[in-house]
């Protein structure tokens, strides 16, 4: 039996009985990305009739980093006006690419990144208005 105990700001420990480790989840347009052990997963949502998406709402964890990784990217600038799903930032980490996607329409107030630099897990890329 695996025990999954959310942390906040998309993070969760996994628990086996034998070890205890934590994921970092990201949702994305297409189901979620989650990163586990140094391997990543898209987890697609299953499809049911009349029902409706979910929205976290929670800004600070869409647009912050999901784990160590490189800004190779930064696609805004304070003041652009961004629409849901906008890519904001693309980061790379163990040679993949990762989009950080504009969780609603909105304002790009400050952006906490740059080019090049190495990111930390949980902390704020951007923050919108």
């Amino acid at each position: 039996m695996v025990d999954v105990t959310p942390l906040g700001n998309g993070r969760y420990r996994v628990a086996d009985g034998t070890r205890s480790r934590v994921a970092y989840a990201v949702a994305a347009h297409d189901g979620c990305w989650v990163f586990l052990d140094g391997d990543v997963h898209l987890v697609r949502a299953a499809a049911r009739a009349g029902a409706s998406r979910a929205r976290s709402g929670d800004d600070e964890t869409a647009l912050a980093a999901p784990m160590p990784a490189t800004v190779v990217l930064v696609n805004v600038t304070p003041g652009q006006a961004v629409s849901r799903g906008d890519v904001l930032v693309v980061l790379e980490a163990m040679k993949m690419e990762l989009p950080i996607t504009a969780p609603r329409a909105g304002r790009v107030k400050a952006l906490a990144c740059r080019e090049g630099e190495l990111v930390q897990p949980g902390v704020p890329l951007l923050e919108l208005e």
